[in-house]
């Protein structure tokens, strides 16, 4: 089920390492063996020991190795990147030394509260910067000096364009949350920013949940001689599948769906159904929603199944529904999620699902939705084979609102950074139509419109076939989710 990610570091140009550990490993540091000056800073922030990944990961971090770490939210990861700032930077030098990139504003916001409270009034000065607000404040506090520059990378690269932001006395690249950067859709400002850098060695490091592909590839991009270090296991690896599952309401469960993979926003997932007809059913509500979807089941013609296993084999289809018995046999590389939509009827098949993610050195998302009685399934699945399995809480439509603004935010600001003086002054034609639609309430629908086609085309758009044709679904689909939806 899980493989090892020693078999692909040569591909990855990563540092090998250990079953133990790094190459060269260090021994864990308590509080009160760090200098004298963290131990203040950790007093300001009110810390009274070392979490787990500060006490692991500090003893690299402050001898200056690449690393990337696997830790979760929450996990203290944060103080595990700023306390070395605190220790190698210059107060005295007032320019950018450090660059922290983030996938939202509130993780900015979090990151730069906890900067200041480390450094305290007089140390290190630190700026958040992120999309959807004015950038009069940021600029000011990067041109009076702000040494740590926290931000998401579509803003962080507005300022380097304007020159309102240099990397040239760079010291440290943190890459805060990889796995939901890229989620978030960040990855070509991420590399936009990189031509940016000074063309000298940068101390860089990154903190992830999980390793998948994705973040794999990024972290040979910008990361030389990286070395892991995992907190979620007592050894060195990343090779690991993430097990997790939410209980929801069975009537709202298609819904549920929706929300988590619009939070998510998996690059592939398989998403399995015990029966052909749920999976008919769970394939056109995704559809209708917009999203890249088809289905595996014995209703399918040979043609329909050749068809969709040519977008599968050539990585084309970006959500795949299917049966145990449609998907057997059946090898996707580079998944990054597992989605069951209902517990297995039998409780091996739960491993066979699983195994699907987390290959070939990379880790994967299992993720299963339950109603009350089927958690008592999944519960006894996971006693069984002793799977830890976490659970979550859906999220909510607010919280389904709050990604996607900050997404579009990104895409829209990428996509004006696109546009020449002469595509600039063909929009002003409309600037006074937009202030009156955006004043007017009656008229938010048309913007509320054009806001969703333009999300739905740029993150949801079916993959083309090889003739360039968008892929339709199945015509006799929209029956059977009507008919789902009546009852």
């Amino acid at each position: 089920m899980y493989e090892s990610i020693f078999e692909k570091r040569d591909s990855l140009n990563l540092t090998p390492t250990s079953e133990n550990g790094p190459r060269n490993p260090l021994a864990d540091l308590t509080l009160e063996q760090l200098p004298a000056t963290l131990q203040r800073a950790a007093a300001r922030a009110g810390w009274t020991a070392l979490a787990p990944v500060q006490a692991r990961g500090l003893p690299y971090l402050l001898a200056g190795r690449n690393m990337l770490i696997q830790a979760r939210t929450g996990s203290g990861k944060t103080g595990a990147f700023l306390l070395p700032m605190l220790a190698r930077l210059d107060p005295a030098r007032s320019s950018c030394q450090a660059l922290i990139l983030v996938p939202t504003r509130e993780l900015a916001k979090q990151v730069w509260q906890e900067a200041e409270k480390l450094a305290g009034p007089d140390g290190l000065r630190a700026v958040a910067v992120y999309g959807g607000v004015g950038y009069g404040p940021q600029t000011n506090a990067i041109k009076e000096g702000a040494q740590i520059v926290i931000g998401t990378p579509g803003r962080v690269l507005d300022h380097l364009l304007r020159r309102t932001l240099s990397l040239e006395q760079l010291k440290m690249l943190v890459f805060d949350e990889a796995d939901r950067m890229l989620s978030m859709g960040f990855y070509p400002d991420m590399r936009e920013v990189q031509r940016y850098l000074p063309g000298r060695a940068i101390h860089t490091c990154m903190f992830s949940a999980t390793f998948p592909e994705a973040v794999l590839r990024t972290a040979r991009e910008f990361i030389t001689e990286g070395e892991f270090l995992s907190l979620s296991t007592d050894h060195i690896h990343v090779t690991d599948t993430e097990h997790v599952y939410y209980v929801v309401d069975g009537m709202d469960k298609d819904r549920s769906l929706v929300r988590l993979i619009e939070v998510e926003n998996p690059v592939s997932v398989i998403i399995f159904c015990n029966t052909k007809a749920q999976v008919n059913y769970v394939a056109t509500v995704l559809q209708r929603f917009g999203y890249d979807a088809d289905q595996l089941s014995a209703d399918l013609s040979q043609s329909e199944r050749e068809r969709v296993l040519e977008r599968v084999r050539k990585g084309t289809l970006r959500f795949l529904v299917a049966t145990d018995v449609a998907a057997r046999g059946l090898d996707i590389p580079s998944l990054s999620h597992v989605i069951q939509y209902e517990p297995p009827e039998e409780t091996e098949a739960y491993i066979h699902r699983a195994g699907r993610t987390g290959r070939a050195g990379a880790s994967g998302v299992a993720i299963s939705l339950v109603n009350k009685g089927e958690r008592f399934a999944l519960e006894k699945i996971a006693k069984e084979f002793s799977i830890p399995m976490q659970e979550r809480v859906i999220p909510t439509p607010e919280d389904v609102q709050a990604v996607v603004a900050e997404r579009l935010t990104a895409l829209l600001e990428a996509k004006l950074r696109g546009r020449d003086r002469l595509q600039a002054e063909r929009s002003r034609r409309f600037e006074p139509l937009a202030r009156s639609l955006a004043e007017n309430e009656d008229e938010s629908a048309i913007i509320t419109m054009l806001l969703d086609e333009y999300y739905q085309r740029s993150l949801h758009a079916p993959a083309l076939q090889p003739d360039g044709a968008p892929v339709a679904p199945r015509a006799n689909q929209t029956g059977e989710f009507k008919r789902r939806r009546r009852r």
